[in-house]
């Protein structure tokens, strides 16, 4: 059996008490070795007390990329007119067959940045999700 010695001050005893009380009734010492192992295999990642606000900040602008896609892709894709019959009366109107729409003609160099920004929000968007599942598999 090897022993490891540990000093705290007051400060740090008191939050280390109050953690490991949070967590049942098990001794200091133990709450803290099983602490460090879990550390020591990956199983446990220490994260600084904002973590939550950074994880809820991340869904939040998750939410809103995905909203700027949606925007992006109505700009790049050209809206078709509703289309009316010649002559038929306002109050009744028929519809033609709708043409097909055509390829939005954007300038290289816009269809170049909005294709960034596509892939951009994508990589962001898959590593929020990968956060999230980490999070998730760790409480």
């Amino acid at each position: 059996m090897n022993r490891v010695n540990l000093s705290f001050d007051d400060t740090e005893y008191k939050v280390v008490l109050t953690a490991a009380n949070r967590d049942g009734e098990m001794a200091l010492g133990a709450w803290i070795a099983r602490q460090a192992m879990a550390v020591a295999q990956g199983t446990l990642i220490p994260v600084s007390r904002d973590a939550g606000d950074v994880l809820r900040e991340l869904i939040r602008s998750r939410l809103h990329l995905q909203e700027t896609v949606a925007a992006l892709h109505a700009l790049a894709t050209p809206a078709v007119p509703f289309p009316v019959a010649p002559g038929t009366p306002s109050s009744r109107p028929r519809t033609a067959v709708l043409p097909p729409a055509p390829d939005p003609v954007l300038p290289d160099p816009v269809r170049a940045v909005l294709t960034q920004a596509l892939d951009a929000i994508g990589r962001v968007d898959e590593a929020t999700v990968q956060v999230m599942r980490e999070r998730r598999s760790r409480t």
